[in-house]
């Protein structure tokens, strides 16, 4: 009886362990570096005889990142859109005003991505884009600009660089100059660059501000 009751702990014990190996580690969680990192866009002006350039500098990216096989991780971003700098304080307020942003009204944007999908030498996030208080299914490629391994090999660093058009009507954002109507254009092109770095251990993402 004492070895069939040993027998019996023993396998059970060895089962348990059998079903912790088998689950997935989860994927860890990226240090984005805002300090140089930028979400930027840049407007034509007069149907492209110039373009006016800015960046937002208050937001939160959270991406969970599978290193072995990236369409297996997500990303959420909010951006505070009251941060939004172009270099000119009057035209900064004019932005985070009625015609544009509504900052004090609604002050974010959210990215929250479904999908990630494997397209040619990139990727494309599939996601919700919530601006102005409209939400839109978009498709942001991406690609990793590339790797940098720390020489205390305590951590990895990543970069990422995206790119696409947005229309800025689509978002309720319809503001036209009084004399020009096309002074502003309404394809507005997103640029972002992430500077991210991989944990030594899997850890939480960073609490978002409110």
């Amino acid at each position: 009886m004492k070895f069939a009751a040993s027998a019996i702990l023993a396998l059970v014990v060895m089962g348990a362990a059998a079903q912790e190996q088998e689950k997935p580690a989860a994927s860890p969680f990226l240090k984005v570096d805002r300090n140089h990192s930028t979400v930027g866009f840049e407007v034509p002006i007069l149907a492209g005889l110039s373009r006016v350039s800015g960046k937002f500098t208050d937001f939160d990216v959270n991406i969970t990142y599978d290193e072995k096989d990236i369409t297996k991780s997500s990303v959420n971003a909010t951006i505070r859109v009251a941060s939004i700098d172009t270099g000119i304080p009057d035209r900064d307020k004019d932005l985070r005003g009625e015609g544009f942003f509504q900052a004090e009204k609604i002050p974010t944007m959210t990215f929250a991505s479904s999908s990630i999908e494997k397209k040619g030498q990139g990727f494309v996030a599939h996601g919700t884009l919530t601006m102005k208080g409209v939400a839109k299914e978009i498709e942001l490629p991406f690609k990793i600009a590339g790797e940098f391994q720390a020489p205390d090999n305590t951590r990895k660093v990543i970069g990422f660089h995206a790119q696409m058009k947005l229309n800025r009507r689509d978002y309720g954002m319809t503001w036209e100059h009084r004399a020009i109507a096309n002074f502003v254009g309404d394809d507005v092109e997103i640029i972002l660059d992430i500077l991210t770095s991989m944990p030594t251990a899997q850890g939480q993402p960073p609490a978002a501000k409110p």
